[in-house]
């Protein structure tokens, strides 16, 4: 089967493009795009992306990665098996709603370096999603930190290596998941990060126009100029 290129997505919405990080690493609304078409291209044909999966056990992106020292060696295959076994899914319709509210968590945590589902002043995820979606019951959140490409973003989140539950993987493939809204940008501690909110239906968002990542410049989110080389040396961090 022909793969669907995500590239060729048009962004739903408008997004300020940050300054390039590194020559791979995409403006944030093209990578926006590209992430929520490689969610969608691992929902409607799980096995094919098992299939990409098999013929590159090692990303390049996970080879320049320090190992973590999590000891979850059998996360890649049991990724593998997951999908091979997964009936096809409807693709998540991209909601602006959602992606305000990813957005909104990108701009508090980028320039701040700091981790995590929770907002500085400790409000929830589910909290912050739905004073963005009030009628909605179902949400659920992804985050990654440190890949800078969506179809590493997707891999790192579907294999979910060091996440007991596979969290990550199950959000994505969630039967009742019907949108989300991605948002990725600069951060100040691992260089990336890129948000995914999901909700079921009825969404029922307040359409909120996106906000510029006017705060987001490389020259707040990266650290001393010497410690950017060590991107390539940084651990993975993923959180449910």
């Amino acid at each position: 089967m022909q793969r669907f290129n995500p590239k060729s997505v048009a962004c739903a919405t408008a997004a300020a493009l940050f300054a390039t990080i590194a020559p791979t690493f995409a403006a944030a609304g093209q990578i926006d795009a590209e992430v929520l078409a490689e969610v969608n291209f691992a929902r409607t044909h799980p096995q094919d992306y098992a299939f990409e999966l098999m013929a590159q056990p090692v990303s390049d992106w996970e080879r320049r990665v320090r190992p973590d020292g999590i000891d979850d060696s059998q996360a890649f295959g049991e990724a593998v098996e997951f999908l091979l076994q997964q009936a096809p899914l409807a693709p998540l319709r991209a909601d602006d709603s959602l992606a305000a509210a990813a957005l909104e968590h990108v701009a508090e945590q980028g320039p701040a370096g700091v981790i995590g589902h929770a907002s500085a002043d400790g409000e929830r995820f589910d909290a912050r999603l739905r004073r963005y979606i009030p009628r909605n019951t179902l949400v659920a959140e992804n985050i990654a930190y440190g890949p800078r490409t969506a179809a590493d973003v997707v891999r790192e989140l579907i294999i979910d290596k060091g996440v007991a539950d596979r969290g990550h993987r199950n959000n994505i493939f969630h039967p009742d998941v019907a949108a989300a809204g991605v948002a990725c940008g600069p951060h100040r501690t691992f260089v990336a990060m890129c948000v995914i909110d999901f909700a079921g239906d009825p969404v029922g968002g307040r359409g909120l126009a996106r906000r510029q990542l006017a705060s987001l410049q490389v020259a707040d989110a990266a650290g001393p100029g010497p410690a950017r080389a060590g991107f390539l040396q940084r651990l993975l961090r993923r959180f449910y």
